[in-house]
């Protein structure tokens, strides 16, 4: 059976969200493909196809029978688009409008010379309409004849609308009823917004290209035993390469010279650098700020962990989140609904003014005003921002939907072990017996003396316990090892020492110990038979659980913990962070079952995990969050993925994800309620065409900035 595939399309020609929805429309008719979605505000194109039915260059050319054309994106690292420049055409258009844009500041001072004569205004404005314009009719013609009107046909029909009867006016009735200005200045508005809005898309929302920065263009490599500075592109895994102080890190590998620290915040969010020493790994990216590093390549380009989040951001940021269905519709009927209103202006003008010049001024001012960009730019200018902003701070969201959901969310439930503790055994508490006289560090070094013999989880916390006290361990000798009770062996100068379950030792403990010895693993030490003491070792609270917990808590999140492990330690860990509600001896089919009772009960629930027994339960959640390195299985299942192993990234994900959908909804609010009251005050006459044209160009332009607000959002 064959495998569907899926490919990235670069496309170019939109000029707002309804050639979305017509390139969109045209590719989910066909039955090779599964699924496609276009995404206007990163002019992209994500289609799953059958391959055996179809090809990519089948694709191609649907859309380009569309009206379009586009570019299959390539699974390297490929360099962002240029920014584009102002164009000679844009200058001229501009110049032209300087021109008009004089002559009607002289008409408001009373200087009507400072106007050109009708027939050199009919000139200009000639060049602007059948020439400078003709982007907007091609545009416009290959809309109409696929099918639909996008907001281009609608500046079309207005622009010469008003260059017509002008022109009738000049030659048939009164010269100084000419608007040539008008069509002008529509048309140099709606270009300079255009590019605007475009270089804001490809400069300002484009995290794809600050990504790419981080990757060097040239890197030291060493060949036949000289350092040389070649091109990455000529680097091949194995290579051996080398980045000083201020430079970056060209491909995943291993130190095996030098020393240094690197900061590798781009791909963990963590703010702080990390040192590095022979057996280091380091990652594509990473800033050396201080030292230097001579490293082995063993990731290149797509296949590194920089490459890997640029494919993964990019095919999320080219997803659709549900909200934008609601854009999507208006944008279907809207062309058509404003021809119609402007249409009705007229009639309704012209019956009550009489006057066929006011009529046809109104008219024109409701199609420029009414421009559809702006909703389409909405929800994804303020996703792709919001993902980006994830990124930076370490948090892959699967897609678009999924960050949405995410800013719903009231209830988190938490796994324990390697989620909000750190999954491995530490001294938690010592007890040494008062009728034998002996230092800490004696009985630490006593029994991680015997305890290097062992390979078990409990000798190997002990020994680094006591390595990490700075103690020198004696030999054993005539070590004899009892499975599930523990380790004997003689130490010179001592005596025969026994490591293990307090029974072994003969220990009974004191039933006046702190609550941590009853629910902890406890390891006993004798000597010659003679208990002398005892250690208390658990699992430990990573450092910013605590934090964590209560930044859900505040964000009036309840916050669950549910786990496999034991009831008593599954409510200490929850009673020292303050959680109400913890469930231990859980399988991972109650953890799912738990989880269903909890969205019955109307909650919308996120689950963190890292584990094979935790996918069942990311699985049922509303939203899931996966640890960077944990089970594949758990990584797949999830609906984005934590870089660091903290709970504190799950509350900056919340935090960006509300963040994101407050923004998408008061850009919505904006691109409504701007054509809202808008196509009323032209169809009465208080906006001409002119500041019609000037106020639609900039909608598209004040809601990309909006989301650019996203940006700035504090996380911590």
């Amino acid at each position: 059976m064959p495998t569907n595939k899926k490919i990235a399309i670069q496309i170019e020609g939109m000029t707002c969200q309804t050639c979305a929805n017509r390139i969109e429309k045209v590719l989910n008719k066909k039955p090779f493909v599964l699924q496609a979605g276009v995404n206007f505000a990163a002019e992209e194109a994500l289609v799953e196809f059958d391959p055996s039915a179809a090809s990519e260059q089948d694709i191609l050319t649907i859309i380009q029978k569309a009206g379009f054309s586009g570019k299959v994106k390539t699974d390297a690292v490929e360099a962002p688009q240029k920014v584009a420049k102002v164009s000679f055409r844009l200058w001229l258009l501009l110049a032209i409008n300087l021109v008009f844009l004089v002559g009607m500041a002289g008409m408001l001072l009373g200087r009507h010379d400072w106007m050109l004569p009708p027939l050199w205004q009919l000139v200009l404005a000639g060049i602007v309409q059948f020439g400078l314009a003709w982007p907007f009719y091609r545009s416009a013609i290959g809309s109409l004849r696929g099918g639909m009107a996008n907001m281009d046909v609608l500046v079309s029909i207005g622009t010469l609308t008003i260059y017509g009867y002008s022109a009738y006016m000049l030659f048939t009735r009164d010269a100084m009823h000419v608007y040539f200005e008008a069509s002008v200045m529509v048309i140099g508005f709606v270009s300079l917004g255009k590019f605007l809005e475009d270089r804001t898309k490809k400069q300002s929302l484009n995290s794809l290209g600050l990504l790419l920065q981080l990757t060097p263009n040239q890197v030291n490599v060493q060949r036949d035993g000289l350092w040389q500075l070649r091109s990455l592109d000529s680097v091949a895994v194995g290579d051996v390469l080398r980045a000083n102080h201020g430079e970056r890190i060209a491909a995943d590998g291993e130190v095996i010279q030098g020393s240094g620290w690197c900061d590798e915040g781009h791909l963990t969010g963590e703010s702080l650098p990390l040192q590095k020493v022979p057996g280091s790994q380091v990652l594509a990216g990473a800033l050396v700020s201080e030292g230097s590093l001579i490293y082995r390549a063993h990731q290149l380009g797509r296949q590194t962990l920089l490459g890997d989040m640029m494919h993964a951001l990019s095919e999320a940021q080219g997803t659709k989140a549900p909200i934008a269905r609601f854009a999507d519709k208006v944008a279907g009927v809207f062309v058509p609904t404003v021809l119609l209103l402007s249409f009705i202006t007229f009639l309704l003008t012209l019956w009550f003014v009489q006057d066929v010049t006011t009529a046809v001024i109104h008219a024109v001012a409701v199609l420029v005003i009414a421009c559809p960009c702006a909703l389409g730019l909405a929800t994804p200018a303020a996703i792709m921002v919001g993902m980006g902003k994830a990124v930076n701070a370490g948090i892959w969201f699967k897609d678009a939907a999924s960050l949405e959901e995410s800013a719903h969310v009231n209830c988190v439930v938490l796994d324990k072990t390697g989620t909000l503790t750190k999954g491995e055994l530490t001294v938690a508490a010592v007890w040494q017996a008062q009728d034998y006289s002996l230092d800490a560090d004696t009985l630490y070094r006593l029994a991680a003396s015997v305890e290097q013999t062992a390979n078990h989880p409990l000798a190997r916390a002990i020994v680094q316990a006591a390595q990490a006290r700075g103690l020198t361990l004696a030999s054993a000798e005539n070590v004899q090892s009892l499975a599930g009770e523990g380790v004997a062996a003689d130490i010179a100068g001592v005596g025969r020492i026994k490591v293990g379950s307090a029974a072994f030792c003969g220990l009974t403990l004191p039933t006046d110990l702190p609550s941590i010895w009853s629910i902890a693993s406890i390891v006993a030490v004798a000597v010659n038979d003679r208990p002398i003491g005892a250690f208390a070792l658990a699992d430990s609270l990573k450092e910013d659980s605590r934090q964590a917990i209560t930044r859900l808590q505040q964000a009036n999140i309840e916050v669950v913990v549910m786990s496999g492990d034991q009831q008593s330690v599954v409510d200490h860990i929850a009673q020292q962070l303050g959680i109400k509600q913890a469930f231990g001896n859980l399988s991972p089919r109650d953890k799912a079952a738990r989880i269903a009772e909890l969205k019955a009960q109307g909650k919308i629930v996120a689950m963190v995990g890292d584990g094979i027994n935790d996918a069942p339960a990311l699985a049922m959640a509303n939203v899931s969050f996966a640890m960077k390195g944990g089970a594949d299985v758990a990584q797949q299942t999830a609906s984005a993925t934590l870089m660091q192993h903290s709970v504190n990234q799950l509350a900056d994900a919340l935090v960006i994800a509300r963040a994101t959908l407050k923004n998408i909804r008061q850009n919505l609010f904006f691109a409504l309620i701007y054509n809202v009251l808008g196509i009323p005050l032209a169809a009465l006459g208080f906006l001409t065409p002119v500041l019609a044209g000037a106020a639609m160009a900039m909608s598209s332009v004040s809601v990309l900035m909006n989301a650019l607000r996203l940006k700035r959002v504090k996380i911590r």
